[in-house]
């Protein structure tokens, strides 16, 4: 699904998308309709066989820790992710449930949206995808889910990407392939031969949608430290799924990304949510006139107050000279001397000429302020000094009436019509767009020690016969949620054509729909195999043989059962015996 575009090219809008609670089904009755359960650690997707995925939710809870199970929330039932990011819990590990406690609450979620009619027990067949070489602890845990919680009647287990490819290969001849699984934290390959999964030459890289997601984060908040709160994970995994590719050769691909042209014509803007004052936008001129008078008042109060505290400190400071005149012309020359020391004056001359100084401003001060008193300004200069400091005090206070800004006043809206705020909440998306994809062919681009899928495909063909490799390249599919990307399947066919001999063949296809083909296929190997009590684990099964038992079908894993040996019984007869034999040992030992 593509982005939405805005008006400009190049440039998309950010959908934050919300999810929508599933409404409840229409119940079923029928008892023997089986409910096929595609447990993936990215999407569960359940539904009824043969009537569609109905129900397809996020793998995540939403609950507190200590929190009641009636507060959690599962899958659909939350909005937004992202204010309860910090809450949300998985029951995977990896591609493995493991929790027990959250894989109840996302069944009693499905159930519950499901509808199932029956009273206190899910009275129907289950068929539940597990992963490829499934440990035997992992089964247990989710047999003894579903037969002592929910008291199934029968259920069958399967491997998600082998009901896929039997879904989309089901009207072929050929039954032997090489599946390229590539999902949320894992991708598998797995050679199937004779319609047999061979579980002995399969191969996993631990690098899936999870490790793309996290490191496409990273790098747009290194590159964009500003925006750091806006690169959420919801729309890092949005950009990640309607703006990446795989290009057919990666370093080419980086070569003409360093072309100005080309970086102009292929880069991708994403345009962040912002909120901002339209600046072109003039108030009225009434407004700011009375705006200016405001200020204008405010200065000239301003002013006044200064100037009579100015005036206050000038005639106290007159009436200290003239004190210090008095006391020469009475005679006390030795105080009048120390007075002059103190006020830093050498000589009568300076203090007169101080004296007539001070005696000028406070009587410039006293015929100002009965000036304002009479609200009469002369029209002298020393009255325009006065308005002039107002005037320069507007500029201080208020830098929106400045001289300059007064003049640009005519152009301002001109300028601020061609300044973008929306340019500065973009993202330019260049390389980024087939660096982060590119980790499952080279993952040491994230720092993971571990072979790429061309090579981990080498390995995995190298274990069998020329013939036998010749086979499987006839068939390569390609399934799950990470080989979604465009490009993902030239790529493929470019990596084969080097790994195999000169003048080979091979095929790659890729499944119609990666996400919901293993549910189909599901789907169909329940509505063929309902009569066929040899593929379904009975309760009476569970409870004779454990709940690890498999019972193996054309898209399982191969049941290796454990069987621990047991010591013998020892008989009663036997320590006497090793006493007796072990006694004159001892005896001769210590008389040696």
């Amino acid at each position: 699904m593509a982005a939405p575009r805005a008006a400009a090219p190049n440039i998309f809008t950010f959908r934050d998308a919300q999810a929508v609670p599933d409404p409840v089904q229409e119940p079923v009755t029928d008892g023997s309709a089986v409910i096929v359960l595609d447990n993936g650690s990215f999407q569960l997707r359940a539904g009824w066989a043969g009537r569609g995925a109905g129900l397809q939710l996020r793998s995540v809870v939403a609950r507190s820790r200590g929190g009641a199970r009636s507060l959690s929330r599962v899958g659909n039932d939350i909005p937004n992710l992202e204010p309860l990011r910090w809450l949300l819990r998985t029951p995977f590990d990896r591609n493995l449930p493991v929790n027990l406690e959250l894989q109840e609450l996302l069944c009693d979620h499905v159930f519950q949206k499901m509808n199932v009619a029956s009273q206190d027990c899910v009275d129907h067949p289950v068929v539940f995808t597990e992963a490829p070489c499934t440990p035997l602890h992992v089964r247990q845990m989710v047999s003894e889910l579903l037969f002592e919680c929910y008291r199934v009647p029968k259920v069958s287990f399967g491997i998600d990407c082998l009901y896929s490819f039997n879904h989309n290969k089901k009207n072929q001849s050929t039954t032997s392939g090489l599946i390229v699984s590539s999902g949320y934290h894992c991708t598998h390959i797995l050679p199937v031969l004779s319609g047999r999964f061979d579980a002995k030459n399969c191969k996993r890289i631990n690098l899936g949608g999870f490790h793309s997601v996290t490191y496409l984060q990273r790098l747009l908040q290194l590159k964009y430290p500003g925006h750091l709160s806006a690169i959420t994970l919801s729309r890092v995994e949005e950009i990640l799924h309607d703006h990446c590719y795989i290009p057919e050769d990666y370093m080419e691909e980086l070569q003409k990304w360093r072309c100005p042209y080309y970086y102009e014509e292929n880069v991708h803007k994403m345009q962040l949510p912002f909120t901002s004052k339209l600046l072109g936008t003039a108030a009225p001129s009434e407004e700011k006139q009375e705006r200016r008078q405001q200020q204008l008042r405010r200065l000239q109060e301003l002013n006044a107050r200064r100037r009579d505290e100015k005036f206050q400190q000038d005639q106290e400071r007159l009436d200290r000279l003239h004190y210090v005149q008095e006391l020469m012309e009475d005679g006390q020359v030795e105080q009048y001397h120390k007075a002059l020391v103190e006020l830093n004056m050498d000589s009568a001359e300076e203090l007169q000429s101080y004296i007539n100084k001070l005696s000028a401003a406070v009587e410039l001060g006293r015929q100002r302020a009965l000036a304002e008193t009479i609200d009469c300004k002369p029209q002298t200069p020393d009255t325009f000094g006065g308005e002039q400091e107002d005037l320069e005090g507007i500029s201080e206070l208020d830098p929106l009436y400045s001289e300059d800004q007064m003049e640009n006043e005519k152009t301002a809206p001109t300028v601020q019509a061609m300044f973008n705020v929306a340019e500065y909440h973009q993202m330019y998306l260049g390389t980024e767009r087939i660096r982060v994809p590119e980790i499952i062919f080279q993952p040491s681009l994230i720092g993971e020690d571990q072979a790429g899928l061309a090579e981990a495909m080498q390995y995995v063909l190298n274990q069998y016969p020329n013939d036998v490799q010749l086979e499987l390249v006839q068939n390569v599919f390609l399934t799950g949620g990470n080989v979604m990307y465009p490009g993902f399947r030239d790529r493929m066919e470019k990596e084969l054509l080097q790994l195999r001999p000169f003048g080979s063949s091979f095929q790659v296809s890729v499944a119609s729909n990666p996400l919901l083909d293993a549910w189909h296929g599901a789907s169909d190997w329940a509505l063929d195999n309902l009569e066929m009590e040899e593929s379904w684990i009975t309760r009476a099964e569970y409870e004779e043989k454990g709940g690890e038992y498999l019972k193996e079908n054309s898209a399982s894993n191969r049941y290796t059962a454990i069987h621990l040996p047991k010591t013998a019984p020892r008989s009663a007869a036997a320590p006497m015996l090793q006493d007796a034999e072990t006694t004159p040992q001892i005896t001769m030992s210590a008389a040696q």
